[in-house]
């Protein structure tokens, strides 16, 4: 792209973010850096540099707005399911779905490995926040709260690393793992291949 019509500041950062987003889901967290999103925005790395200050500046941002949403939208469903008009089954989708098909585990995962740990602070810190809106005494099932999205948020991070191969050589399915974590929630186990009531 070679737009280069002048962007308010936070314009300018939404933009960057949008790219590194879809680059990770593209290419993957080592897709990720200041040259590939700059030219994805038509955009100078100096740009960039100024609005995050390095590559892991950049990713801790984009750690930070995914989680932000991630977080948003399963605590919404949550409370849905909670009312009765959502099924339990949309909290455990949503959840291996943001960190599978969006890239949050592939981004987690990298910035450990690279040493970039204080990366992972906003997550963990969205992820508090999510248990704390939404603690009131118990979860969808029997279970307190931060017990299931302790559980949740661990299940959908191994699956989202390991599910496939582990699945093929335990000879399970491949939505397992997904079914466990529903059965989880409900704090009982859940028929296989229902609609996820116990």
């Amino acid at each position: 792209m070679s737009n280069r019509r002048r962007l308010a500041p936070e314009e300018s950062r939404m933009a960057a973010l949008d790219a590194a987003r879809a680059l990770l889901i593209e290419a993957g967290p080592q897709g990720v850096t200041l040259k590939a999103v700059a030219a994805r925005i038509g955009r100078t790395h100096a740009n960039l540099l100024h609005h995050f200050g390095s590559a892991a500046g950049l990713q801790k941002a984009l750690a930070e707005r995914m989680a932000a949403d991630i977080t948003a939208t399963i605590g919404e469903a949550v409370l849905a399911a909670r009312a009765g008009t959502r099924d339990p089954r949309a909290i455990v989708d949503l959840t291996f779905d943001a960190f599978d098909r969006e890239g949050a585990g592939a981004l987690a995962s990298w910035m450990i490995l690279s040493g970039n740990r204080d990366a992972l602070d906003p997550i963990l810190a969205a992820i508090h926040r999510l248990v704390d809106q939404l603690a009131q005494g118990i979860g969808i099932g029997a279970r307190p709260i931060a017990d299931q999205t302790l559980h949740l948020v661990l299940v959908a991070l191994g699956d989202a690393l390991l599910g496939d191969p582990m699945a093929a050589a335990l000879g399970l399915s491949r939505t397992r793992a997904r079914e466990m974590a529903l059965e989880g929630l409900l704090g009982s186990p859940a028929a296989h291949g229902a609609g996820g009531h116990s």
